[in-house]
């Protein structure tokens, strides 16, 4: 089967390997003339973006980048990328990189031309409709891991320095006009961020699959992903050049980030204040979290976790879906716990606090309360 194709949902994909040589034809379809690459400290002097810079220069598009982002980019790397935005006169962003790389570039895009501040337009209401629509520039996103799904994602997730809280930051245009999906981009990943980023794909999937929201494309979309990340993630963790489990994990994580859409659960509102607060990765800390969170939710999801665990060919119900997720996170080397993660002298009440603020939580299938998310997480730690 050739892993290659065009999608046009959600959004135009070019999926397939070697496809970041139509860089330039990807910022012309989008309308860019002179492009900011957006990326982040760690990808700045890797092959990948020097390669994708010297394709945008022999195409006269320049070779401008940014790469003061943060692992968890906060509104002073938005600031300084605003920056560099409008001293370049860009008309457009070209996303690079991992989920800090893909949610800055689309805020410097999202931002350069608006007039309020950036809380403005947390995902809250109908906030979104704040923004002057038409001074958004346009978006290419290019993954280089396979986890975030940002790429295909309507927000940014982006860290307040001040309160140290992750906020979403939302708007419909925030979805790139086209994404390049090349696995040939993932290859040099580091086991530890493989495994971390695949992790955040199944925990997209696993808990837009278990929200109680009304959505059925999103939850067979979830389904699909799960098993796309069971049968390849392990594969990629262990032999980083095979493209075709490369190529499967970065359709899992475009399909959990499309999934997402019906809602994320109480994975998520731990990870981003336990994430914001001690510098964790986002992905390796919901998978520390997962098995947890399984079990709180368990007399909600039993059923619908049974009939996943049969359709993934994993036998023994719930209990056999539970154990496959702690073999799996063994096996890629991720910590039991978040103590065991590096989290160190927590403050839990301010930790729960901020939990029960993000927005994840009421996508849970259990209504999370200061009493139960407090319990949560010292079973987490």
């Amino acid at each position: 089967m050739s892993l290659i194709a065009n999608w046009s949902y959600p959004t135009a994909i070019r999926f397939g390997a070697g496809r970041i040589s139509e860089i330039a034809d990807a910022c012309a379809t989008a309308g860019m003339k002179k492009p900011l690459l957006v990326t982040d400290k760690g990808l700045a002097d890797m092959a990948i973006t020097r390669q994708t810079l010297d394709l945008m220069e022999a195409a006269g598009l320049g070779r401008a980048m940014f790469s003061d982002v943060d692992p968890n980019p906060t509104e002073l790397n938005a600031d300084a990328g605003i920056g560099a935005f409008k001293d370049g006169v860009h008309d457009g962003v070209i996303a690079f990189g991992g989920g800090s790389g893909l949610d800055l570039g689309k805020l410097v895009a999202f931002m350069a031309g608006q007039t309020r501040p950036i809380w403005d337009f947390e995902d809250i209401g109908d906030w979104w409709t704040r923004a002057d629509a038409d001074a958004i520039a346009p978006i290419v996103a290019v993954p280089t891991t396979a986890g975030t799904g940002s790429e295909v994602g309507r927000a940014s997730v982006i860290t307040n320095s001040q309160t140290h809280e992750k906020k979403i930051i939302f708007h419909p245009k925030f979805l790139p006009s086209v994404v390049i999906c090349d696995p040939e981009l993932t290859v040099g990943m580091p086991k530890m961020i493989t495994a971390g980023t695949g992790m955040d794909a199944f925990a997209h999937c696993l808990e837009a699959y278990c929200s109680p929201h009304y959505h059925p494309m999103s939850q067979g979309i979830a389904l699909e992903g799960m098993r796309l990340v069971k049968e390849n993630l392990l594969v990629a963790y262990h032999e980083g050049g095979n493209l075709e489990a490369r190529g499967h994990m970065m359709s899992a994580a475009a399909m959990g980030a499309t999934a997402f859409q019906k809602g994320l659960g109480a994975i998520h509102a731990l990870s981003h204040p336990v994430g914001a607060v001690h510098h964790t990765h986002h992905g390796t800390t919901n998978a520390v979290v997962m098995q947890n969170v399984l079990s709180f939710n368990r007399p909600a999801i039993d059923a619908r976790i049974e009939q996943a665990a049969h359709y993934l060919g994993i036998e023994g119900g719930f209990d056999g879906f539970y154990t496959y997720v702690g073999d799996l996170i063994a096996e890629l080397g991720i910590p039991k716990t978040l103590t065991g993660l590096g989290v160190r002298d927590p403050d839990v009440e301010a930790l729960v606090a901020s939990a029960l603020r993000d927005p994840s939580c009421g996508g849970n299938p259990i209504e999370m309360t200061e009493t139960n998310t407090r319990e949560l997480l010292l079973a987490c730690l």
